[in-house]
């Protein structure tokens, strides 16, 4: 029998020494200058952010204080304050995320673990990362004519969360696909293997591994809705109120009150937007210290969430 060459059957030479040097180096170098580009890229980036918080903290840091905390906006630029802008950021965050959430993730282990796999799903799927893409201001525009005219919920708490749900949902969904994805096969098979079976598996050792991964979903989710000012803007949120919606506690029983979902609100971007428009600068030092606020509660919603998984890998792996 014939040799084979397997030169002549792959179709190439091998390199020389020299020239696997020189593609050796090639390589190495252009690592070098994607290395370099990269630590450019964020050296600019947070640099940028950082004078952004530090032009903030100029302007802004001095005029935190109780009044402003606890005071309605007002005319007068030194008696203004937020009370009403960020009881009303918090109310919304608390509907948008007992909306989301548990939509989010029954919809992602519904997509992950139940849906058959045809092109039905293959639509839904891919409709589903493309509405994380969707320009916030058409949430807006759905809201408008869904839940405010069609619906006839008013400009309200409730709509609010709702549209701001819908908003963060795509990103709840794909985050708890992903981490039901992660979770090691062996995880089921040793269940499945007990004699567990699908839900069991699921509720019991597939939601309990996930948790860190589904949390941060959803809070990356909120942190968007939190900032956000296109949807609530268009289904028209107060840029003025001087009162706060009901308390969602009362003293009496059932202890609570959903009254609140029904009022009318405002949020903190809505607030910096109205003082940032008017001409004096005392409005914009406002503005600046309302941004200071801001920050600082997307920061605690981090810095909780961050905690959270951590208490859940510590208690996994013990």
């Amino acid at each position: 029998m014939a040799a084979v060459n397997i030169e002549d059957r792959a179709g190439f030479k091998p390199l020389s020494d020299a020239e696997a040097g020189r593609v050796v180096h090639a390589a190495k170098r252009r690592d070098f200058l994607f290395a370099i580009l990269g630590v450019f890229v964020l050296v600019l980036s947070m640099g940028m952010l950082t004078a952004l918080i530090v032009d903030l903290l100029i302007d802004g840091l001095t005029r935190i204080n109780y009044d402003f905390l606890t005071s309605f906006p007002s005319r007068r630029p030194a008696q203004a304050g937020i009370l009403s802008a960020w009881v009303g950021t918090s109310l919304v965050m608390l509907t948008t995320a007992l909306i989301a959430i548990p939509l989010g993730i029954m919809a992602g282990i519904y997509l992950e673990e139940y849906a058959p796999k045809n092109w039905i799903t293959d639509i839904i799927e891919i409709n589903v990362s493309n509405l994380a893409g969707v320009p916030s201001i058409i949430y807006g525009l759905l809201a408008l004519g869904l839940f405010v005219y069609t619906l006839g919920l008013g400009r309200t708490v409730l709509t609010a969360g709702l549209v701001l749900a819908l908003l963060i949902l795509p990103v709840v969904i794909v985050a708890t696909r992903e981490a039901v994805r992660s979770i090691p096969l062996i995880i089921r098979e040793g269940a499945y293997g007990m004699g567990a079976d699908k839900w069991q598996v699921i509720w019991h050792y597939i939601l309990p591994a996930a948790r860190p991964g589904i949390l941060t979903g959803a809070i990356v989710g909120l942190s968007r809705a939190i900032g956000e000012t296109a949807p609530v803007l268009t289904i028209g949120a107060l840029t003025f109120i001087a009162f706060l919606p009901p308390s969602p506690i009362q003293p009496e029983f059932p202890f609570l009150n959903f009254d609140w979902l029904t009022s009318p609100f405002t949020v903190m971007p809505i607030q910096m937007f109205n003082w940032i428009s008017r001409p004096q600068e005392a409005f914009h030092i406002n503005a600046a210290a309302t941004g200071l606020v801001l920050i600082a509660m997307t920061l605690t919603m981090n810095a909780v969430a961050i905690w959270i998984r951590y208490r859940l890998r510590s208690q996994a792996r013990s």
